[in-house]
C-alpha cells in the first residue's frame, strides 16, 4: 500500500486482526504482555528514562491516539515517531519494527488491537484518526 501520496497514515480496510493477533504474539507481546496487559507500573519511568512498555487494552492509553501515530510508532520506533511529530526530550525503549514487519503486518497487528477494546474506545479512536486525516499528518 502506497502511503506516500494518500496523506497521515490510515488503517486499510482489508486489515485481518487474526493474522495481527498471531504476530502480536510473536512480536509484541514479550513487552506488551500475552494479554495487552503491558509492563507494571508503565506511567514510571525506568533508571534510563524511559517508561514501561504500556497495556494495549482498554486500561492503556494506545485507543487515545489515531492510526497515524500508532502506525509510525510501530515502524519507526517511538523515538522516531515522536520526534517526527515535534515531541523532542522524551526518550523512548520503543524499537521500530520497519525492518521486521510489513507495512501490512502493522496494521494488522493494530487492527488485533483495536479490536480488543470496547466499542466508545474505538469509536474515540477514529475520531483521533480523522482528526490526523483532516489536520495532514500523525
Amino acid at each position: 500500500m502506497d502511503q506516500a501520496n494518500a496523506g497521515p497514515p490510515k488503517q486499510p480496510e482489508q486489515s485481518d486482526s487474526e493474522a495481527g493477533a498471531l504476530l502480536y504474539a510473536e512480536n509484541c507481546a514479550s513487552c506488551h504482555g500475552a494479554q495487552l496487559e503491558g509492563e507494571p507500573d508503565w506511567r514510571s519511568p525506568k533508571d534510563d528514562g524511559t517508561l514501561p512498555a504500556p497495556p494495549h487494552d482498554r486500561t492503556g492509553h494506545t485507543w487515545h491516539h489515531g492510526d497515524a501515530l500508532l502506525f509510525d510508532y510501530t515502524k519507526l520506533g517511538g523515538q522516531a515517531a515522536l520526534e517526527a511529530s515535534g515531541v523532542t526530550n522524551f526518550n523512548s525503549g520503543m524499537p521500530g519494527f520497519g525492518e521486521q514487519l510489513s507495512d501490512q503486518e502493522i496494521w494488522d497487528i493494530l487492527a488485533f488491537i483495536k479490536s480488543t477494546w470496547p466499542d466508545r474506545m474505538r469509536e474515540t479512536q477514529e475520531v483521533r484518526t480523522e482528526g490526523e486525516q483532516m489536520q495532514g499528518g500523525s
